[in-house]
């Protein structure tokens, strides 16, 4: 199933992701149009949806998407999950996983413009994990059965305000608008062979600048769902994006950040694209 915001309505995406159902209509209201809710009634909602044809619809344009969970309670994020990352910041591996946030208000739909903000703007695509169902105290082999889909998000970070002060400012560095851009869709795990291992990547003006497989993650999805939920419950529609491999501007040799008019493409197979393009700070 493909899920996604259609100007901010919930809708069913076509297999080949050109057309769209729009659910408070085809359920008669049975389920709101707030893209957000639809979490709290998960596997209600599977169910409805598995009934759903998708061989009609509306033509879906790209720049109608918005992120497919806007409004999250929490928002996790992962520091060095992949050891080559680590590796290119000349940082130790990590033992536990490195949690900090991006405030839900840095997040914003697939295709969004990002201002750039001044200091060292970075990129770093990253797999995202929503939950579909509440996770506490949850074992890794049952920790699948509690997320709701996947999809692609970049993890945008200005590095001189994330690495100010002691200890360093990581959440509010990586917090501004549309610094969390999430999309085109959320893909339920049946639509994926495998995934535990899917092949992420990112291109910065048309060149590959990340690639790598989620099977390199050092803590695995279920294994950060069963560590997070050990300490606090994950609650539907939350937002957990796991990490980045190697190949961001900190790690190069000189180190290389976004210019404005950069387009950043980030990717994650079997799940599609979001592309962003840096534009000038707009004037107060």
């Amino acid at each position: 199933m493909l899920l996604a915001n259609v100007d901010q309505r919930l809708a069913l995406v076509s297999p080949d992701g050109q057309r769209y159902i729009d659910v408070e209509r085809a359920s008669e209201g049975q389920f709101s149009s707030a893209p957000q809710e639809v979490y709290e009634r998960w596997q209600e909602f599977r169910s409805f949806a598995r009934d759903v044809p998708l061989d009609g619809g509306e033509p879906l344009a790209r720049e109608d998407l918005g992120s497919p969970a806007p409004l999250p309670r929490q928002v996790f994020a992962i520091g060095l999950n992949y050891r080559d990352h680590a590796s290119e910041t000349n940082s130790a591996i990590p033992e536990v996983p490195l949690v900090f946030t991006k405030f839900a208000s840095s997040l914003g739909g697939p295709d969004v413009e990002v201002e750039h903000p001044g200091g060292s703007l970075d990129w770093e695509v990253e797999l995202v994990v929503v939950v579909g169902e509440r996770a506490h105290r949850i074992a890794p082999e049952d920790a699948w059965s509690h997320v709701a889909g996947v999809t692609v998000g970049q993890d945008f970070s200005e590095r001189v305000l994330q690495h100010s002060g002691v200890p360093p400012q990581f959440s509010l560095g990586k917090s501004y608008p549309n610094f969390g851009p999430m999309g085109p869709w959320l893909v339920t795990t049946d639509e994926l062979a495998d995934p535990d291992d899917l092949e992420i990547g990112c291109l910065l003006n048309d060149q590959q600048v990340q690639k790598a497989r989620t099977s390199d993650m050092i803590f695995s999805v279920p294994q950060l769902i069963s560590r997070l939920s050990a300490v606090t419950p994950l609650l539907p529609g939350d937002v957990i994006f796991t990490g980045t491999p190697a190949g961001v501007g900190l790690g190069a040799n000189p180190p290389r950040f976004l210019s404005v008019a950069d387009r950043v493409i980030s990717y994650v197979e079997g799940v599609g694209e979001i592309r962003n393009t840096i534009v000038a700070q707009a004037t107060a």
